[in-house]
C-alpha cells in the first residue's frame, strides 16, 4: 500500500514542474487527494456498499471538485491535474500512467444500464483541458486527446484526436504523433504535439502543392517565348509571363507552419 502511495506521488513530482516537494503534493494536489478517497469509495462499491460509495464520491467532489464515480477503474500512477470540474463516470477505465486535465468529461452516450457507457483509456494517456472523451470505446496506449476536442470513436495507440468532433492524427511507425530522436518519447504537457490539426497539414499540402505548379507553369511560359523569339527573331521575352505571384511562404504562415 505504501508504494502505491510513494507511486502517487512520485509521478505528480515528474510531470508538474510546479510540484516542489513531496509534502507540498499531499497537502496541495486535490487530484491526489481526488484519487485517495477514489480507492475505498471503489472498494465500497464492488463490495455492495452501494451508497457509502456514493457517499464517499460525493465528499470527494465537494473537498475537491473532482467528480469520479465509484464505480470507475482508475490504474497506477493516474495524474489528474489541477483537472477542477472533471467528470469520469461509472464505467470509465483509466490505464496506468494517465494524466487527466481540468474540465475533462469521461461520459456516456448510452441510458441503458449495466452496458459499457464510458471510454477505456489505455496505458500513458493524455487528455487535455476541456475535452469530451464520450461513449464506450478504447483509447489506445500512449494516444494523446487535444484540449477541448469532443471524441466519439475510437483513438488508436499513439495517435492523436483534435477538434470537434475529433480528427485523428495517426501515429508514426506505431509512435506517439509527437515522438522526437529521442529512444523514449517525452512527456507532453496538455498532450500538445509538433503535428498540428490534420486540416492544417492538408491546407499546407496543397500550399506547397501549388506554389511548385506556378514555378513549374512559369518555367513552361519561359521555354514557350524563348522557341517563339528564336522563330521570329524579333521579339523580347515577357519577363511578367514567368513571374511567380503565389505567395506560399506567407499562406502557409497563416495556417500555422
Amino acid at each position: 500500500m505504501f508504494a502505491r502511495l510513494r507511486s502517487d506521488i512520485q509521478c505528480i513530482l515528474e510531470r508538474d514542474p510546479a510540484a516542489r516537494s513531496t509534502w507540498e503534493v499531499i497537502t496541495c494536489y486535490p487530484g491526489l487527494h481526488a484519487i485517495w478517497l477514489h480507492r475505498p469509495a471503489h472498494w465500497c462499491w464492488n463490495h455492495g456498499l452501494k451508497w457509502l460509495g456514493r457517499f464517499i464520491s460525493h465528499l470527494a467532489r465537494w473537498l475537491t471538485g473532482i467528480e469520479i464515480h465509484p464505480g470507475a477503474k482508475i490504474g497506477e500512477r493516474v495524474f489528474f491535474d489541477h483537472a477542477m470540474g472533471t467528470v469520469v463516470g461509472e464505467t470509465a477505465e483509466i490505464g496506468d500512467g494517465c494524466t487527466i486535465y481540468q474540465g475533462v468529461t469521461l461520459g456516456g452516450t448510452s441510458l441503458y444500464k449495466g452496458t459499457k457507457r464510458h471510454p477505456t483509456l489505455g496505458r500513458d494517456v493524455v487528455v487535455s483541458a476541456g475535452a469530451k472523451v464520450l461513449g464506450g470505446f478504447e483509447v489506445g496506449d500512449g494516444a494523446k486527446i487535444g484540449s477541448n476536442a469532443v471524441v466519439i470513436k475510437p483513438v488508436p495507440a499513439g495517435a492523436t484526436a483534435v477538434g470537434i468532433p475529433a480528427r485523428i492524427i495517426p501515429s508514426k511507425q506505431g509512435e506517439s504523433a509527437d515522438v522526437t530522436e529521442e529512444t523514449k518519447p517525452k512527456f507532453q504537457a496538455y498532450g500538445i504535439t509538433q503535428e498540428d490539426d490534420p486540416l492544417s497539414q492538408a491546407m499546407r499540402g496543397l500550399i506547397d502543392k501549388t506554389g511548385s505548379q506556378e514555378h513549374q507553369i512559369a518555367l513552361l511560359w519561359q521555354a514557350i517565348e524563348k522557341l517563339a523569339c528564336a522563330q521570329r527573331g524579333d521579339c523580347v521575352p515577357d519577363d511578367a509571363a514567368r513571374e511567380e505571384h503565389f505567395e506560399a511562404d506567407k499562406l502557409n504562415q497563416l495556417v500555422g507552419k
